[in-house]
């Protein structure tokens, strides 16, 4: 059967604490006014604190706009430094796609150092005082690659829009799977979930292109419609390491629902081996106890 679940089914979430990243712009609009809705005190994680005062005047209830770039780890810092209390729902879901060649701040990959390595960095730096759970936005594009290039994480010299965009994707999801997997180890009640949007209209997917401009506007769902998934995975029962994404064809559209990953995003050395790595990278680890 089809998921009918919608926003109108979300739970009462007042009192509750929610920090969305790159909650201006795409996805993250109407993920932060669904959660302002439903009660939740949403504080808005964008690099430019202009649009996300404008994105805030949407959002129902109490949010708040905070600075927080994540192709910037000194920046990470001063967010996660500054923060106090116990935070409910960290959604990371920020992110850019298939961007030209370009570096961090701190040298990596753009899509890398941007879609995994700062939410990594952001996420172990907010454990001490995340409650509830973590939810990292990935995409089907993950499937576009077999695995994470270990000997080559910026793609030096065979550099490939489309392949850094799924990389960095593909480590979302291994990024998962790992945190849950510490997190069980240790009986922590914090749960890691990931989540993917399907095909969604958003600012990600402009494209000069006439042609693949009317197949998104044909095919594409609409923002408000790509963010159920995370809305779903950040509020529902479900068990740790769950991926949820649109249970339409080819998962392009359709409502929520419990969707598997390739087999190389479910590979646990795989997972072991890139949080080693990014903790080496990021200078963060894991510092929680159970």
């Amino acid at each position: 059967m089809k998921s009918t679940w919608t926003i109108s089914r979300l739970p009462d979430l007042t009192g509750r604490t929610a920090v969305v990243t790159g909650a201006n712009s795409g996805l993250g609009v109407p993920t932060a006014q669904a959660l302002g809705k439903a009660g939740a005190h949403v504080v808005l994680a964008v690099r430019d604190l202009d649009k996300g005062r404008q994105a805030a005047a949407t959002v129902p209830g109490s949010p708040e706009v905070r600075h927080l770039d994540l192709a910037d780890l000194s920046s990470v810092r001063r967010f996660a430094a500054s923060w106090d209390g116990d935070l409910d729902l960290l959604i990371n879901n920020a992110g850019v796609m298939m961007a030209p060649e370009g570096r961090t701040k701190d040298g990596f990959e753009t899509h890398f150092g941007t879609n995994h390595l700062g939410h990594f960095a952001l996420t172990n730096l907010l454990l001490p005082h995340i409650t509830d759970r973590v939810v990292t936005v990935s995409a089907a594009a993950h499937r576009w690659v077999s695995g994470i290039n270990f000997d080559n994480l910026d793609l030096s010299g065979a550099y490939n829009a489309r392949q850094a965009y799924a990389q960095s994707k593909l480590a979302n999801l291994l990024f998962t799977l790992e945190l849950q997997r510490r997190l069980s180890e240790i009986e922590s009640p914090v749960r890691a979930l990931s989540a993917h949007p399907g095909l969604a209209a958003t600012e990600l997917l402009r494209t000069p292109k006439p042609a693949l401009r009317m197949f998104i506007r044909v095919v594409a769902q609409d923002a408000a419609a790509g963010a159920l998934p995370t809305l779903f995975a950040a509020t529902q029962d479900l068990p740790g390491a769950s991926y949820v994404g649109p249970d339409g064809i080819f998962g392009l559209r359709g409502g929520p629902a419990l969707v598997d990953p390739t087999a190389a995003a479910s590979d646990p050395a795989a997972a072991k081996r890139l949080w080693t790595v990014s903790e080496e990278l990021t200078d963060t680890c894991f510092a929680v106890s159970g």
